[in-house]
């Protein structure tokens, strides 16, 4: 079953670095937008775009890879809470607690529209998307040696 699992994990891994890469994408886009009190409609599309694949690699990293880690080591299927803080012995991610954060945003964004909210959203978004961005690098670092174990 591990192998079945570890090749899930490779499959997931592919899709996170597609995701990674438009996440990386926007991030640039909208950080040289730059934070601001009225936009373009155009501009709000780009930003849109940030929070929407924001909230799609914190789902990828913490609803499936760190899943499947726990699974693939044969960790107890836990609470969020408790995938992030193993994230985080694992090295996965740099701060537990950022990432808690990282969740909130996410849960968040799909309910913000009032204006001075979403400026405030996009900010966050903006600060928290690197540590987005180099856990995709851990997880890949760190999932090569467990898929490689003993194919």
């Amino acid at each position: 079953m591990r192998r079945a699992e570890k090749q899930l994990l490779a499959e997931e891994l592919t899709l996170l670095e597609y995701a990674n890469d438009m996440l990386t994408y926007s991030y640039n886009t909208c950080k040289n937008i730059g934070i601001r009190e009225d936009y373009t409609f155009g501009e709000l599309d780009k930003f849109e775009a940030l929070t929407s694949r924001f909230a799609r690699i914190s789902d990828m990293l913490i609803q499936k890879i760190f899943r499947l880690i726990d699974i693939i080591e044969l960790e107890r299927p836990g609470s969020v809470i408790d995938r992030i803080n193993r994230a985080e012995k694992r090295g996965l991610i740099s701060s537990a607690e950022v990432f808690k954060e990282i969740r909130y945003i996410r849960n968040d964004i799909s309910h913000e529209y009032i204006p001075t909210a979403i400026e405030q959203m996009f900010t966050r978004v903006l600060e928290l998307t690197p540590y987005l961005i180099d856990s995709v690098d851990r997880v890949k670092k760190y999932s090569e040696t467990i898929i490689g174990e003993n194919k």
